[in-house]
């Protein structure tokens, strides 16, 4: 797997975690579902998620993660930038914020949200029952091949937070 990450760090709040876990996530995330991949991860404030959330979801709130899938320019061929999948924008205190509320380690509530937000660049869905069934899945298996719990469990038990 060739992946090309731009990590952009556009917030001051905790530290966030290293390239080289956002890199063996979305290589996870990936495996087999692509050879070659170059995305944008931007890790943003509250404010600046909440803008985008606004304007593109028509939510004015903050969210945990925003994937905008890379679309081809008119008049070049899709298949010449297959490996163009987009960019996520992660909020970090959100992801921090819901770790604690649900009881779950901060670095696998990163991971979830990554694998999450990468499904969504491939095209994969939850708008309909099926749908979320099968991302849900694909979500809990990427996840468990990192050693991390269903995210979807309501108690992580005996992890340290």
């Amino acid at each position: 797997m060739m992946l090309t990450l731009d990590l952009q760090l556009a917030t001051s709040d905790e530290p966030p975690p290293s390239a080289a876990d956002f890199e063996r996530w979305l290589n996870a995330a990936l495996a087999g579902r692509r050879d070659e991949a170059e995305l944008s991860i931007r890790l943003v404030d509250a404010d600046e998620s909440q803008s985008l959330n606004a304007q593109y979801r028509g939510k004015d709130k903050p969210t945990n993660v925003l994937s905008f899938p890379f679309e081809a320019p008119e008049g070049i061929p899709s298949s010449e930038l297959d490996h163009l999948l987009g960019d996520l924008v992660i909020c970090a205190s959100v992801i921090a914020h819901e770790a604690k509320q649900q009881q779950k380690p901060e670095l696998n509530h990163w991971a979830h949200m990554v694998v999450h937000g990468t499904l969504h660049l491939l095209g994969y869905d939850h708008q309909n029952d099926e749908e979320a069934i099968e991302m849900e899945q694909l979500e809990r298996n990427i996840l468990e091949t990192l050693g991390i719990p269903d995210p979807y469990l309501s108690e992580y038990q005996g992890q340290t937070l």
